[in-house]
């Protein structure tokens, strides 16, 4: 193990990168659960991953390719008046078995398939660094705006379909969950964005006592097992992805026995 590449510069962008993701996607992630719509990352995922390769095959930015098919997927989603989980789990099969076809088919772009299920976070670069601040940013806007009109939502959802401003915050959110998914993939992997985005939520979620606790405790989950796992997959040289699925695991399923026993 090479503990001096914790202090080499080289991965100081790629971590604070990485960080601003394991930040963001668990407070998505607490929404989606609230919604009941856990299962949009895993979905909306793999059609961020096709638009990926399908990008790389055109010698198109793989960025530009991931959010495109984000934000596709949660247009037609809302365009198609919802659909619940089922319209997730035909993202899911409809990503997956597209982007394994093309793989086969250009065998040229093997390596980003590669990093898109190893995760290249290490590689990550200006463009991936400015894109993670530019959604922290707009975000975290949105969802301050706008929180209480998500909530308010679940509570009385008849009481907000008659309320513009709660329909628009919907659209907003989604949004962003596309976008934020399509940037995600790219750095940290599909399993590992999915991780960051589901295992926090699903350890606090029926644990915290107010709403603005569990935020705070995702947080703090999703970014502790984050930096565990790059320190980890750095000095030990193992892929990121799965390394960091087993981090924020880790952390979650503590997490979750030391919130039961309080």
């Amino acid at each position: 193990m090479n503990w001096d590449l914790l202090l080499d510069p080289l991965f100081r962008l790629p971590f604070i990168t990485g960080l601003g993701l394991a930040i963001g996607l668990p407070v998505l992630g607490l929404y989606l659960r609230m919604r009941g719509e856990w299962l949009a990352v895993l979905g909306v995922a793999q059609l961020a991953a096709l638009g990926a390769l399908a990008a790389s095959v055109f010698a198109l930015p793989g960025l530009l390719g991931a959010v495109t098919a984000g934000v596709g997927a949660v247009i037609a989603k809302r365009l198609g008046r919802g659909g619940g989980m089922g319209a997730y789990v035909l993202m899911l099969l409809i990503g997956w078995s597209l982007a394994v076809l093309l793989l086969a088919n250009h065998p040229a772009i093997e390596h980003v398939g590669q990093g898109l299920f190893d995760g290249q976070l290490y590689f990550a670069g200006g463009g991936h660094a400015l894109a993670t601040a530019v959604l922290i940013t707009l975000g975290g806007a949105l969802l301050h705006r706008h929180g209480q009109r998500l909530l308010l939502a679940r509570v009385h959802p008849v009481l907000a379909t008659a309320c513009a401003q709660t329909r628009w915050a919907h659209w907003g959110f989604d949004l962003l969950v596309g976008i934020s998914i399509g940037v995600g993939i790219l750095s940290l992997g599909v399993m590992a964005a999915f991780a960051l985005t589901w295992v926090p939520a699903w350890a606090v979620f029926d644990r915290a006592q107010s709403w603005r606790q569990a935020q705070r405790q995702v947080v703090l989950i999703g970014g502790l097992g984050y930096a565990l796992a790059f320190a980890l997959a750095l000095v030990a040289d193992q892929p990121f992805g799965p390394v960091c699925v087993v981090g924020v695991l880790g952390v979650g399923l503590v997490s979750r026995w030391v919130l039961a026993r309080r």
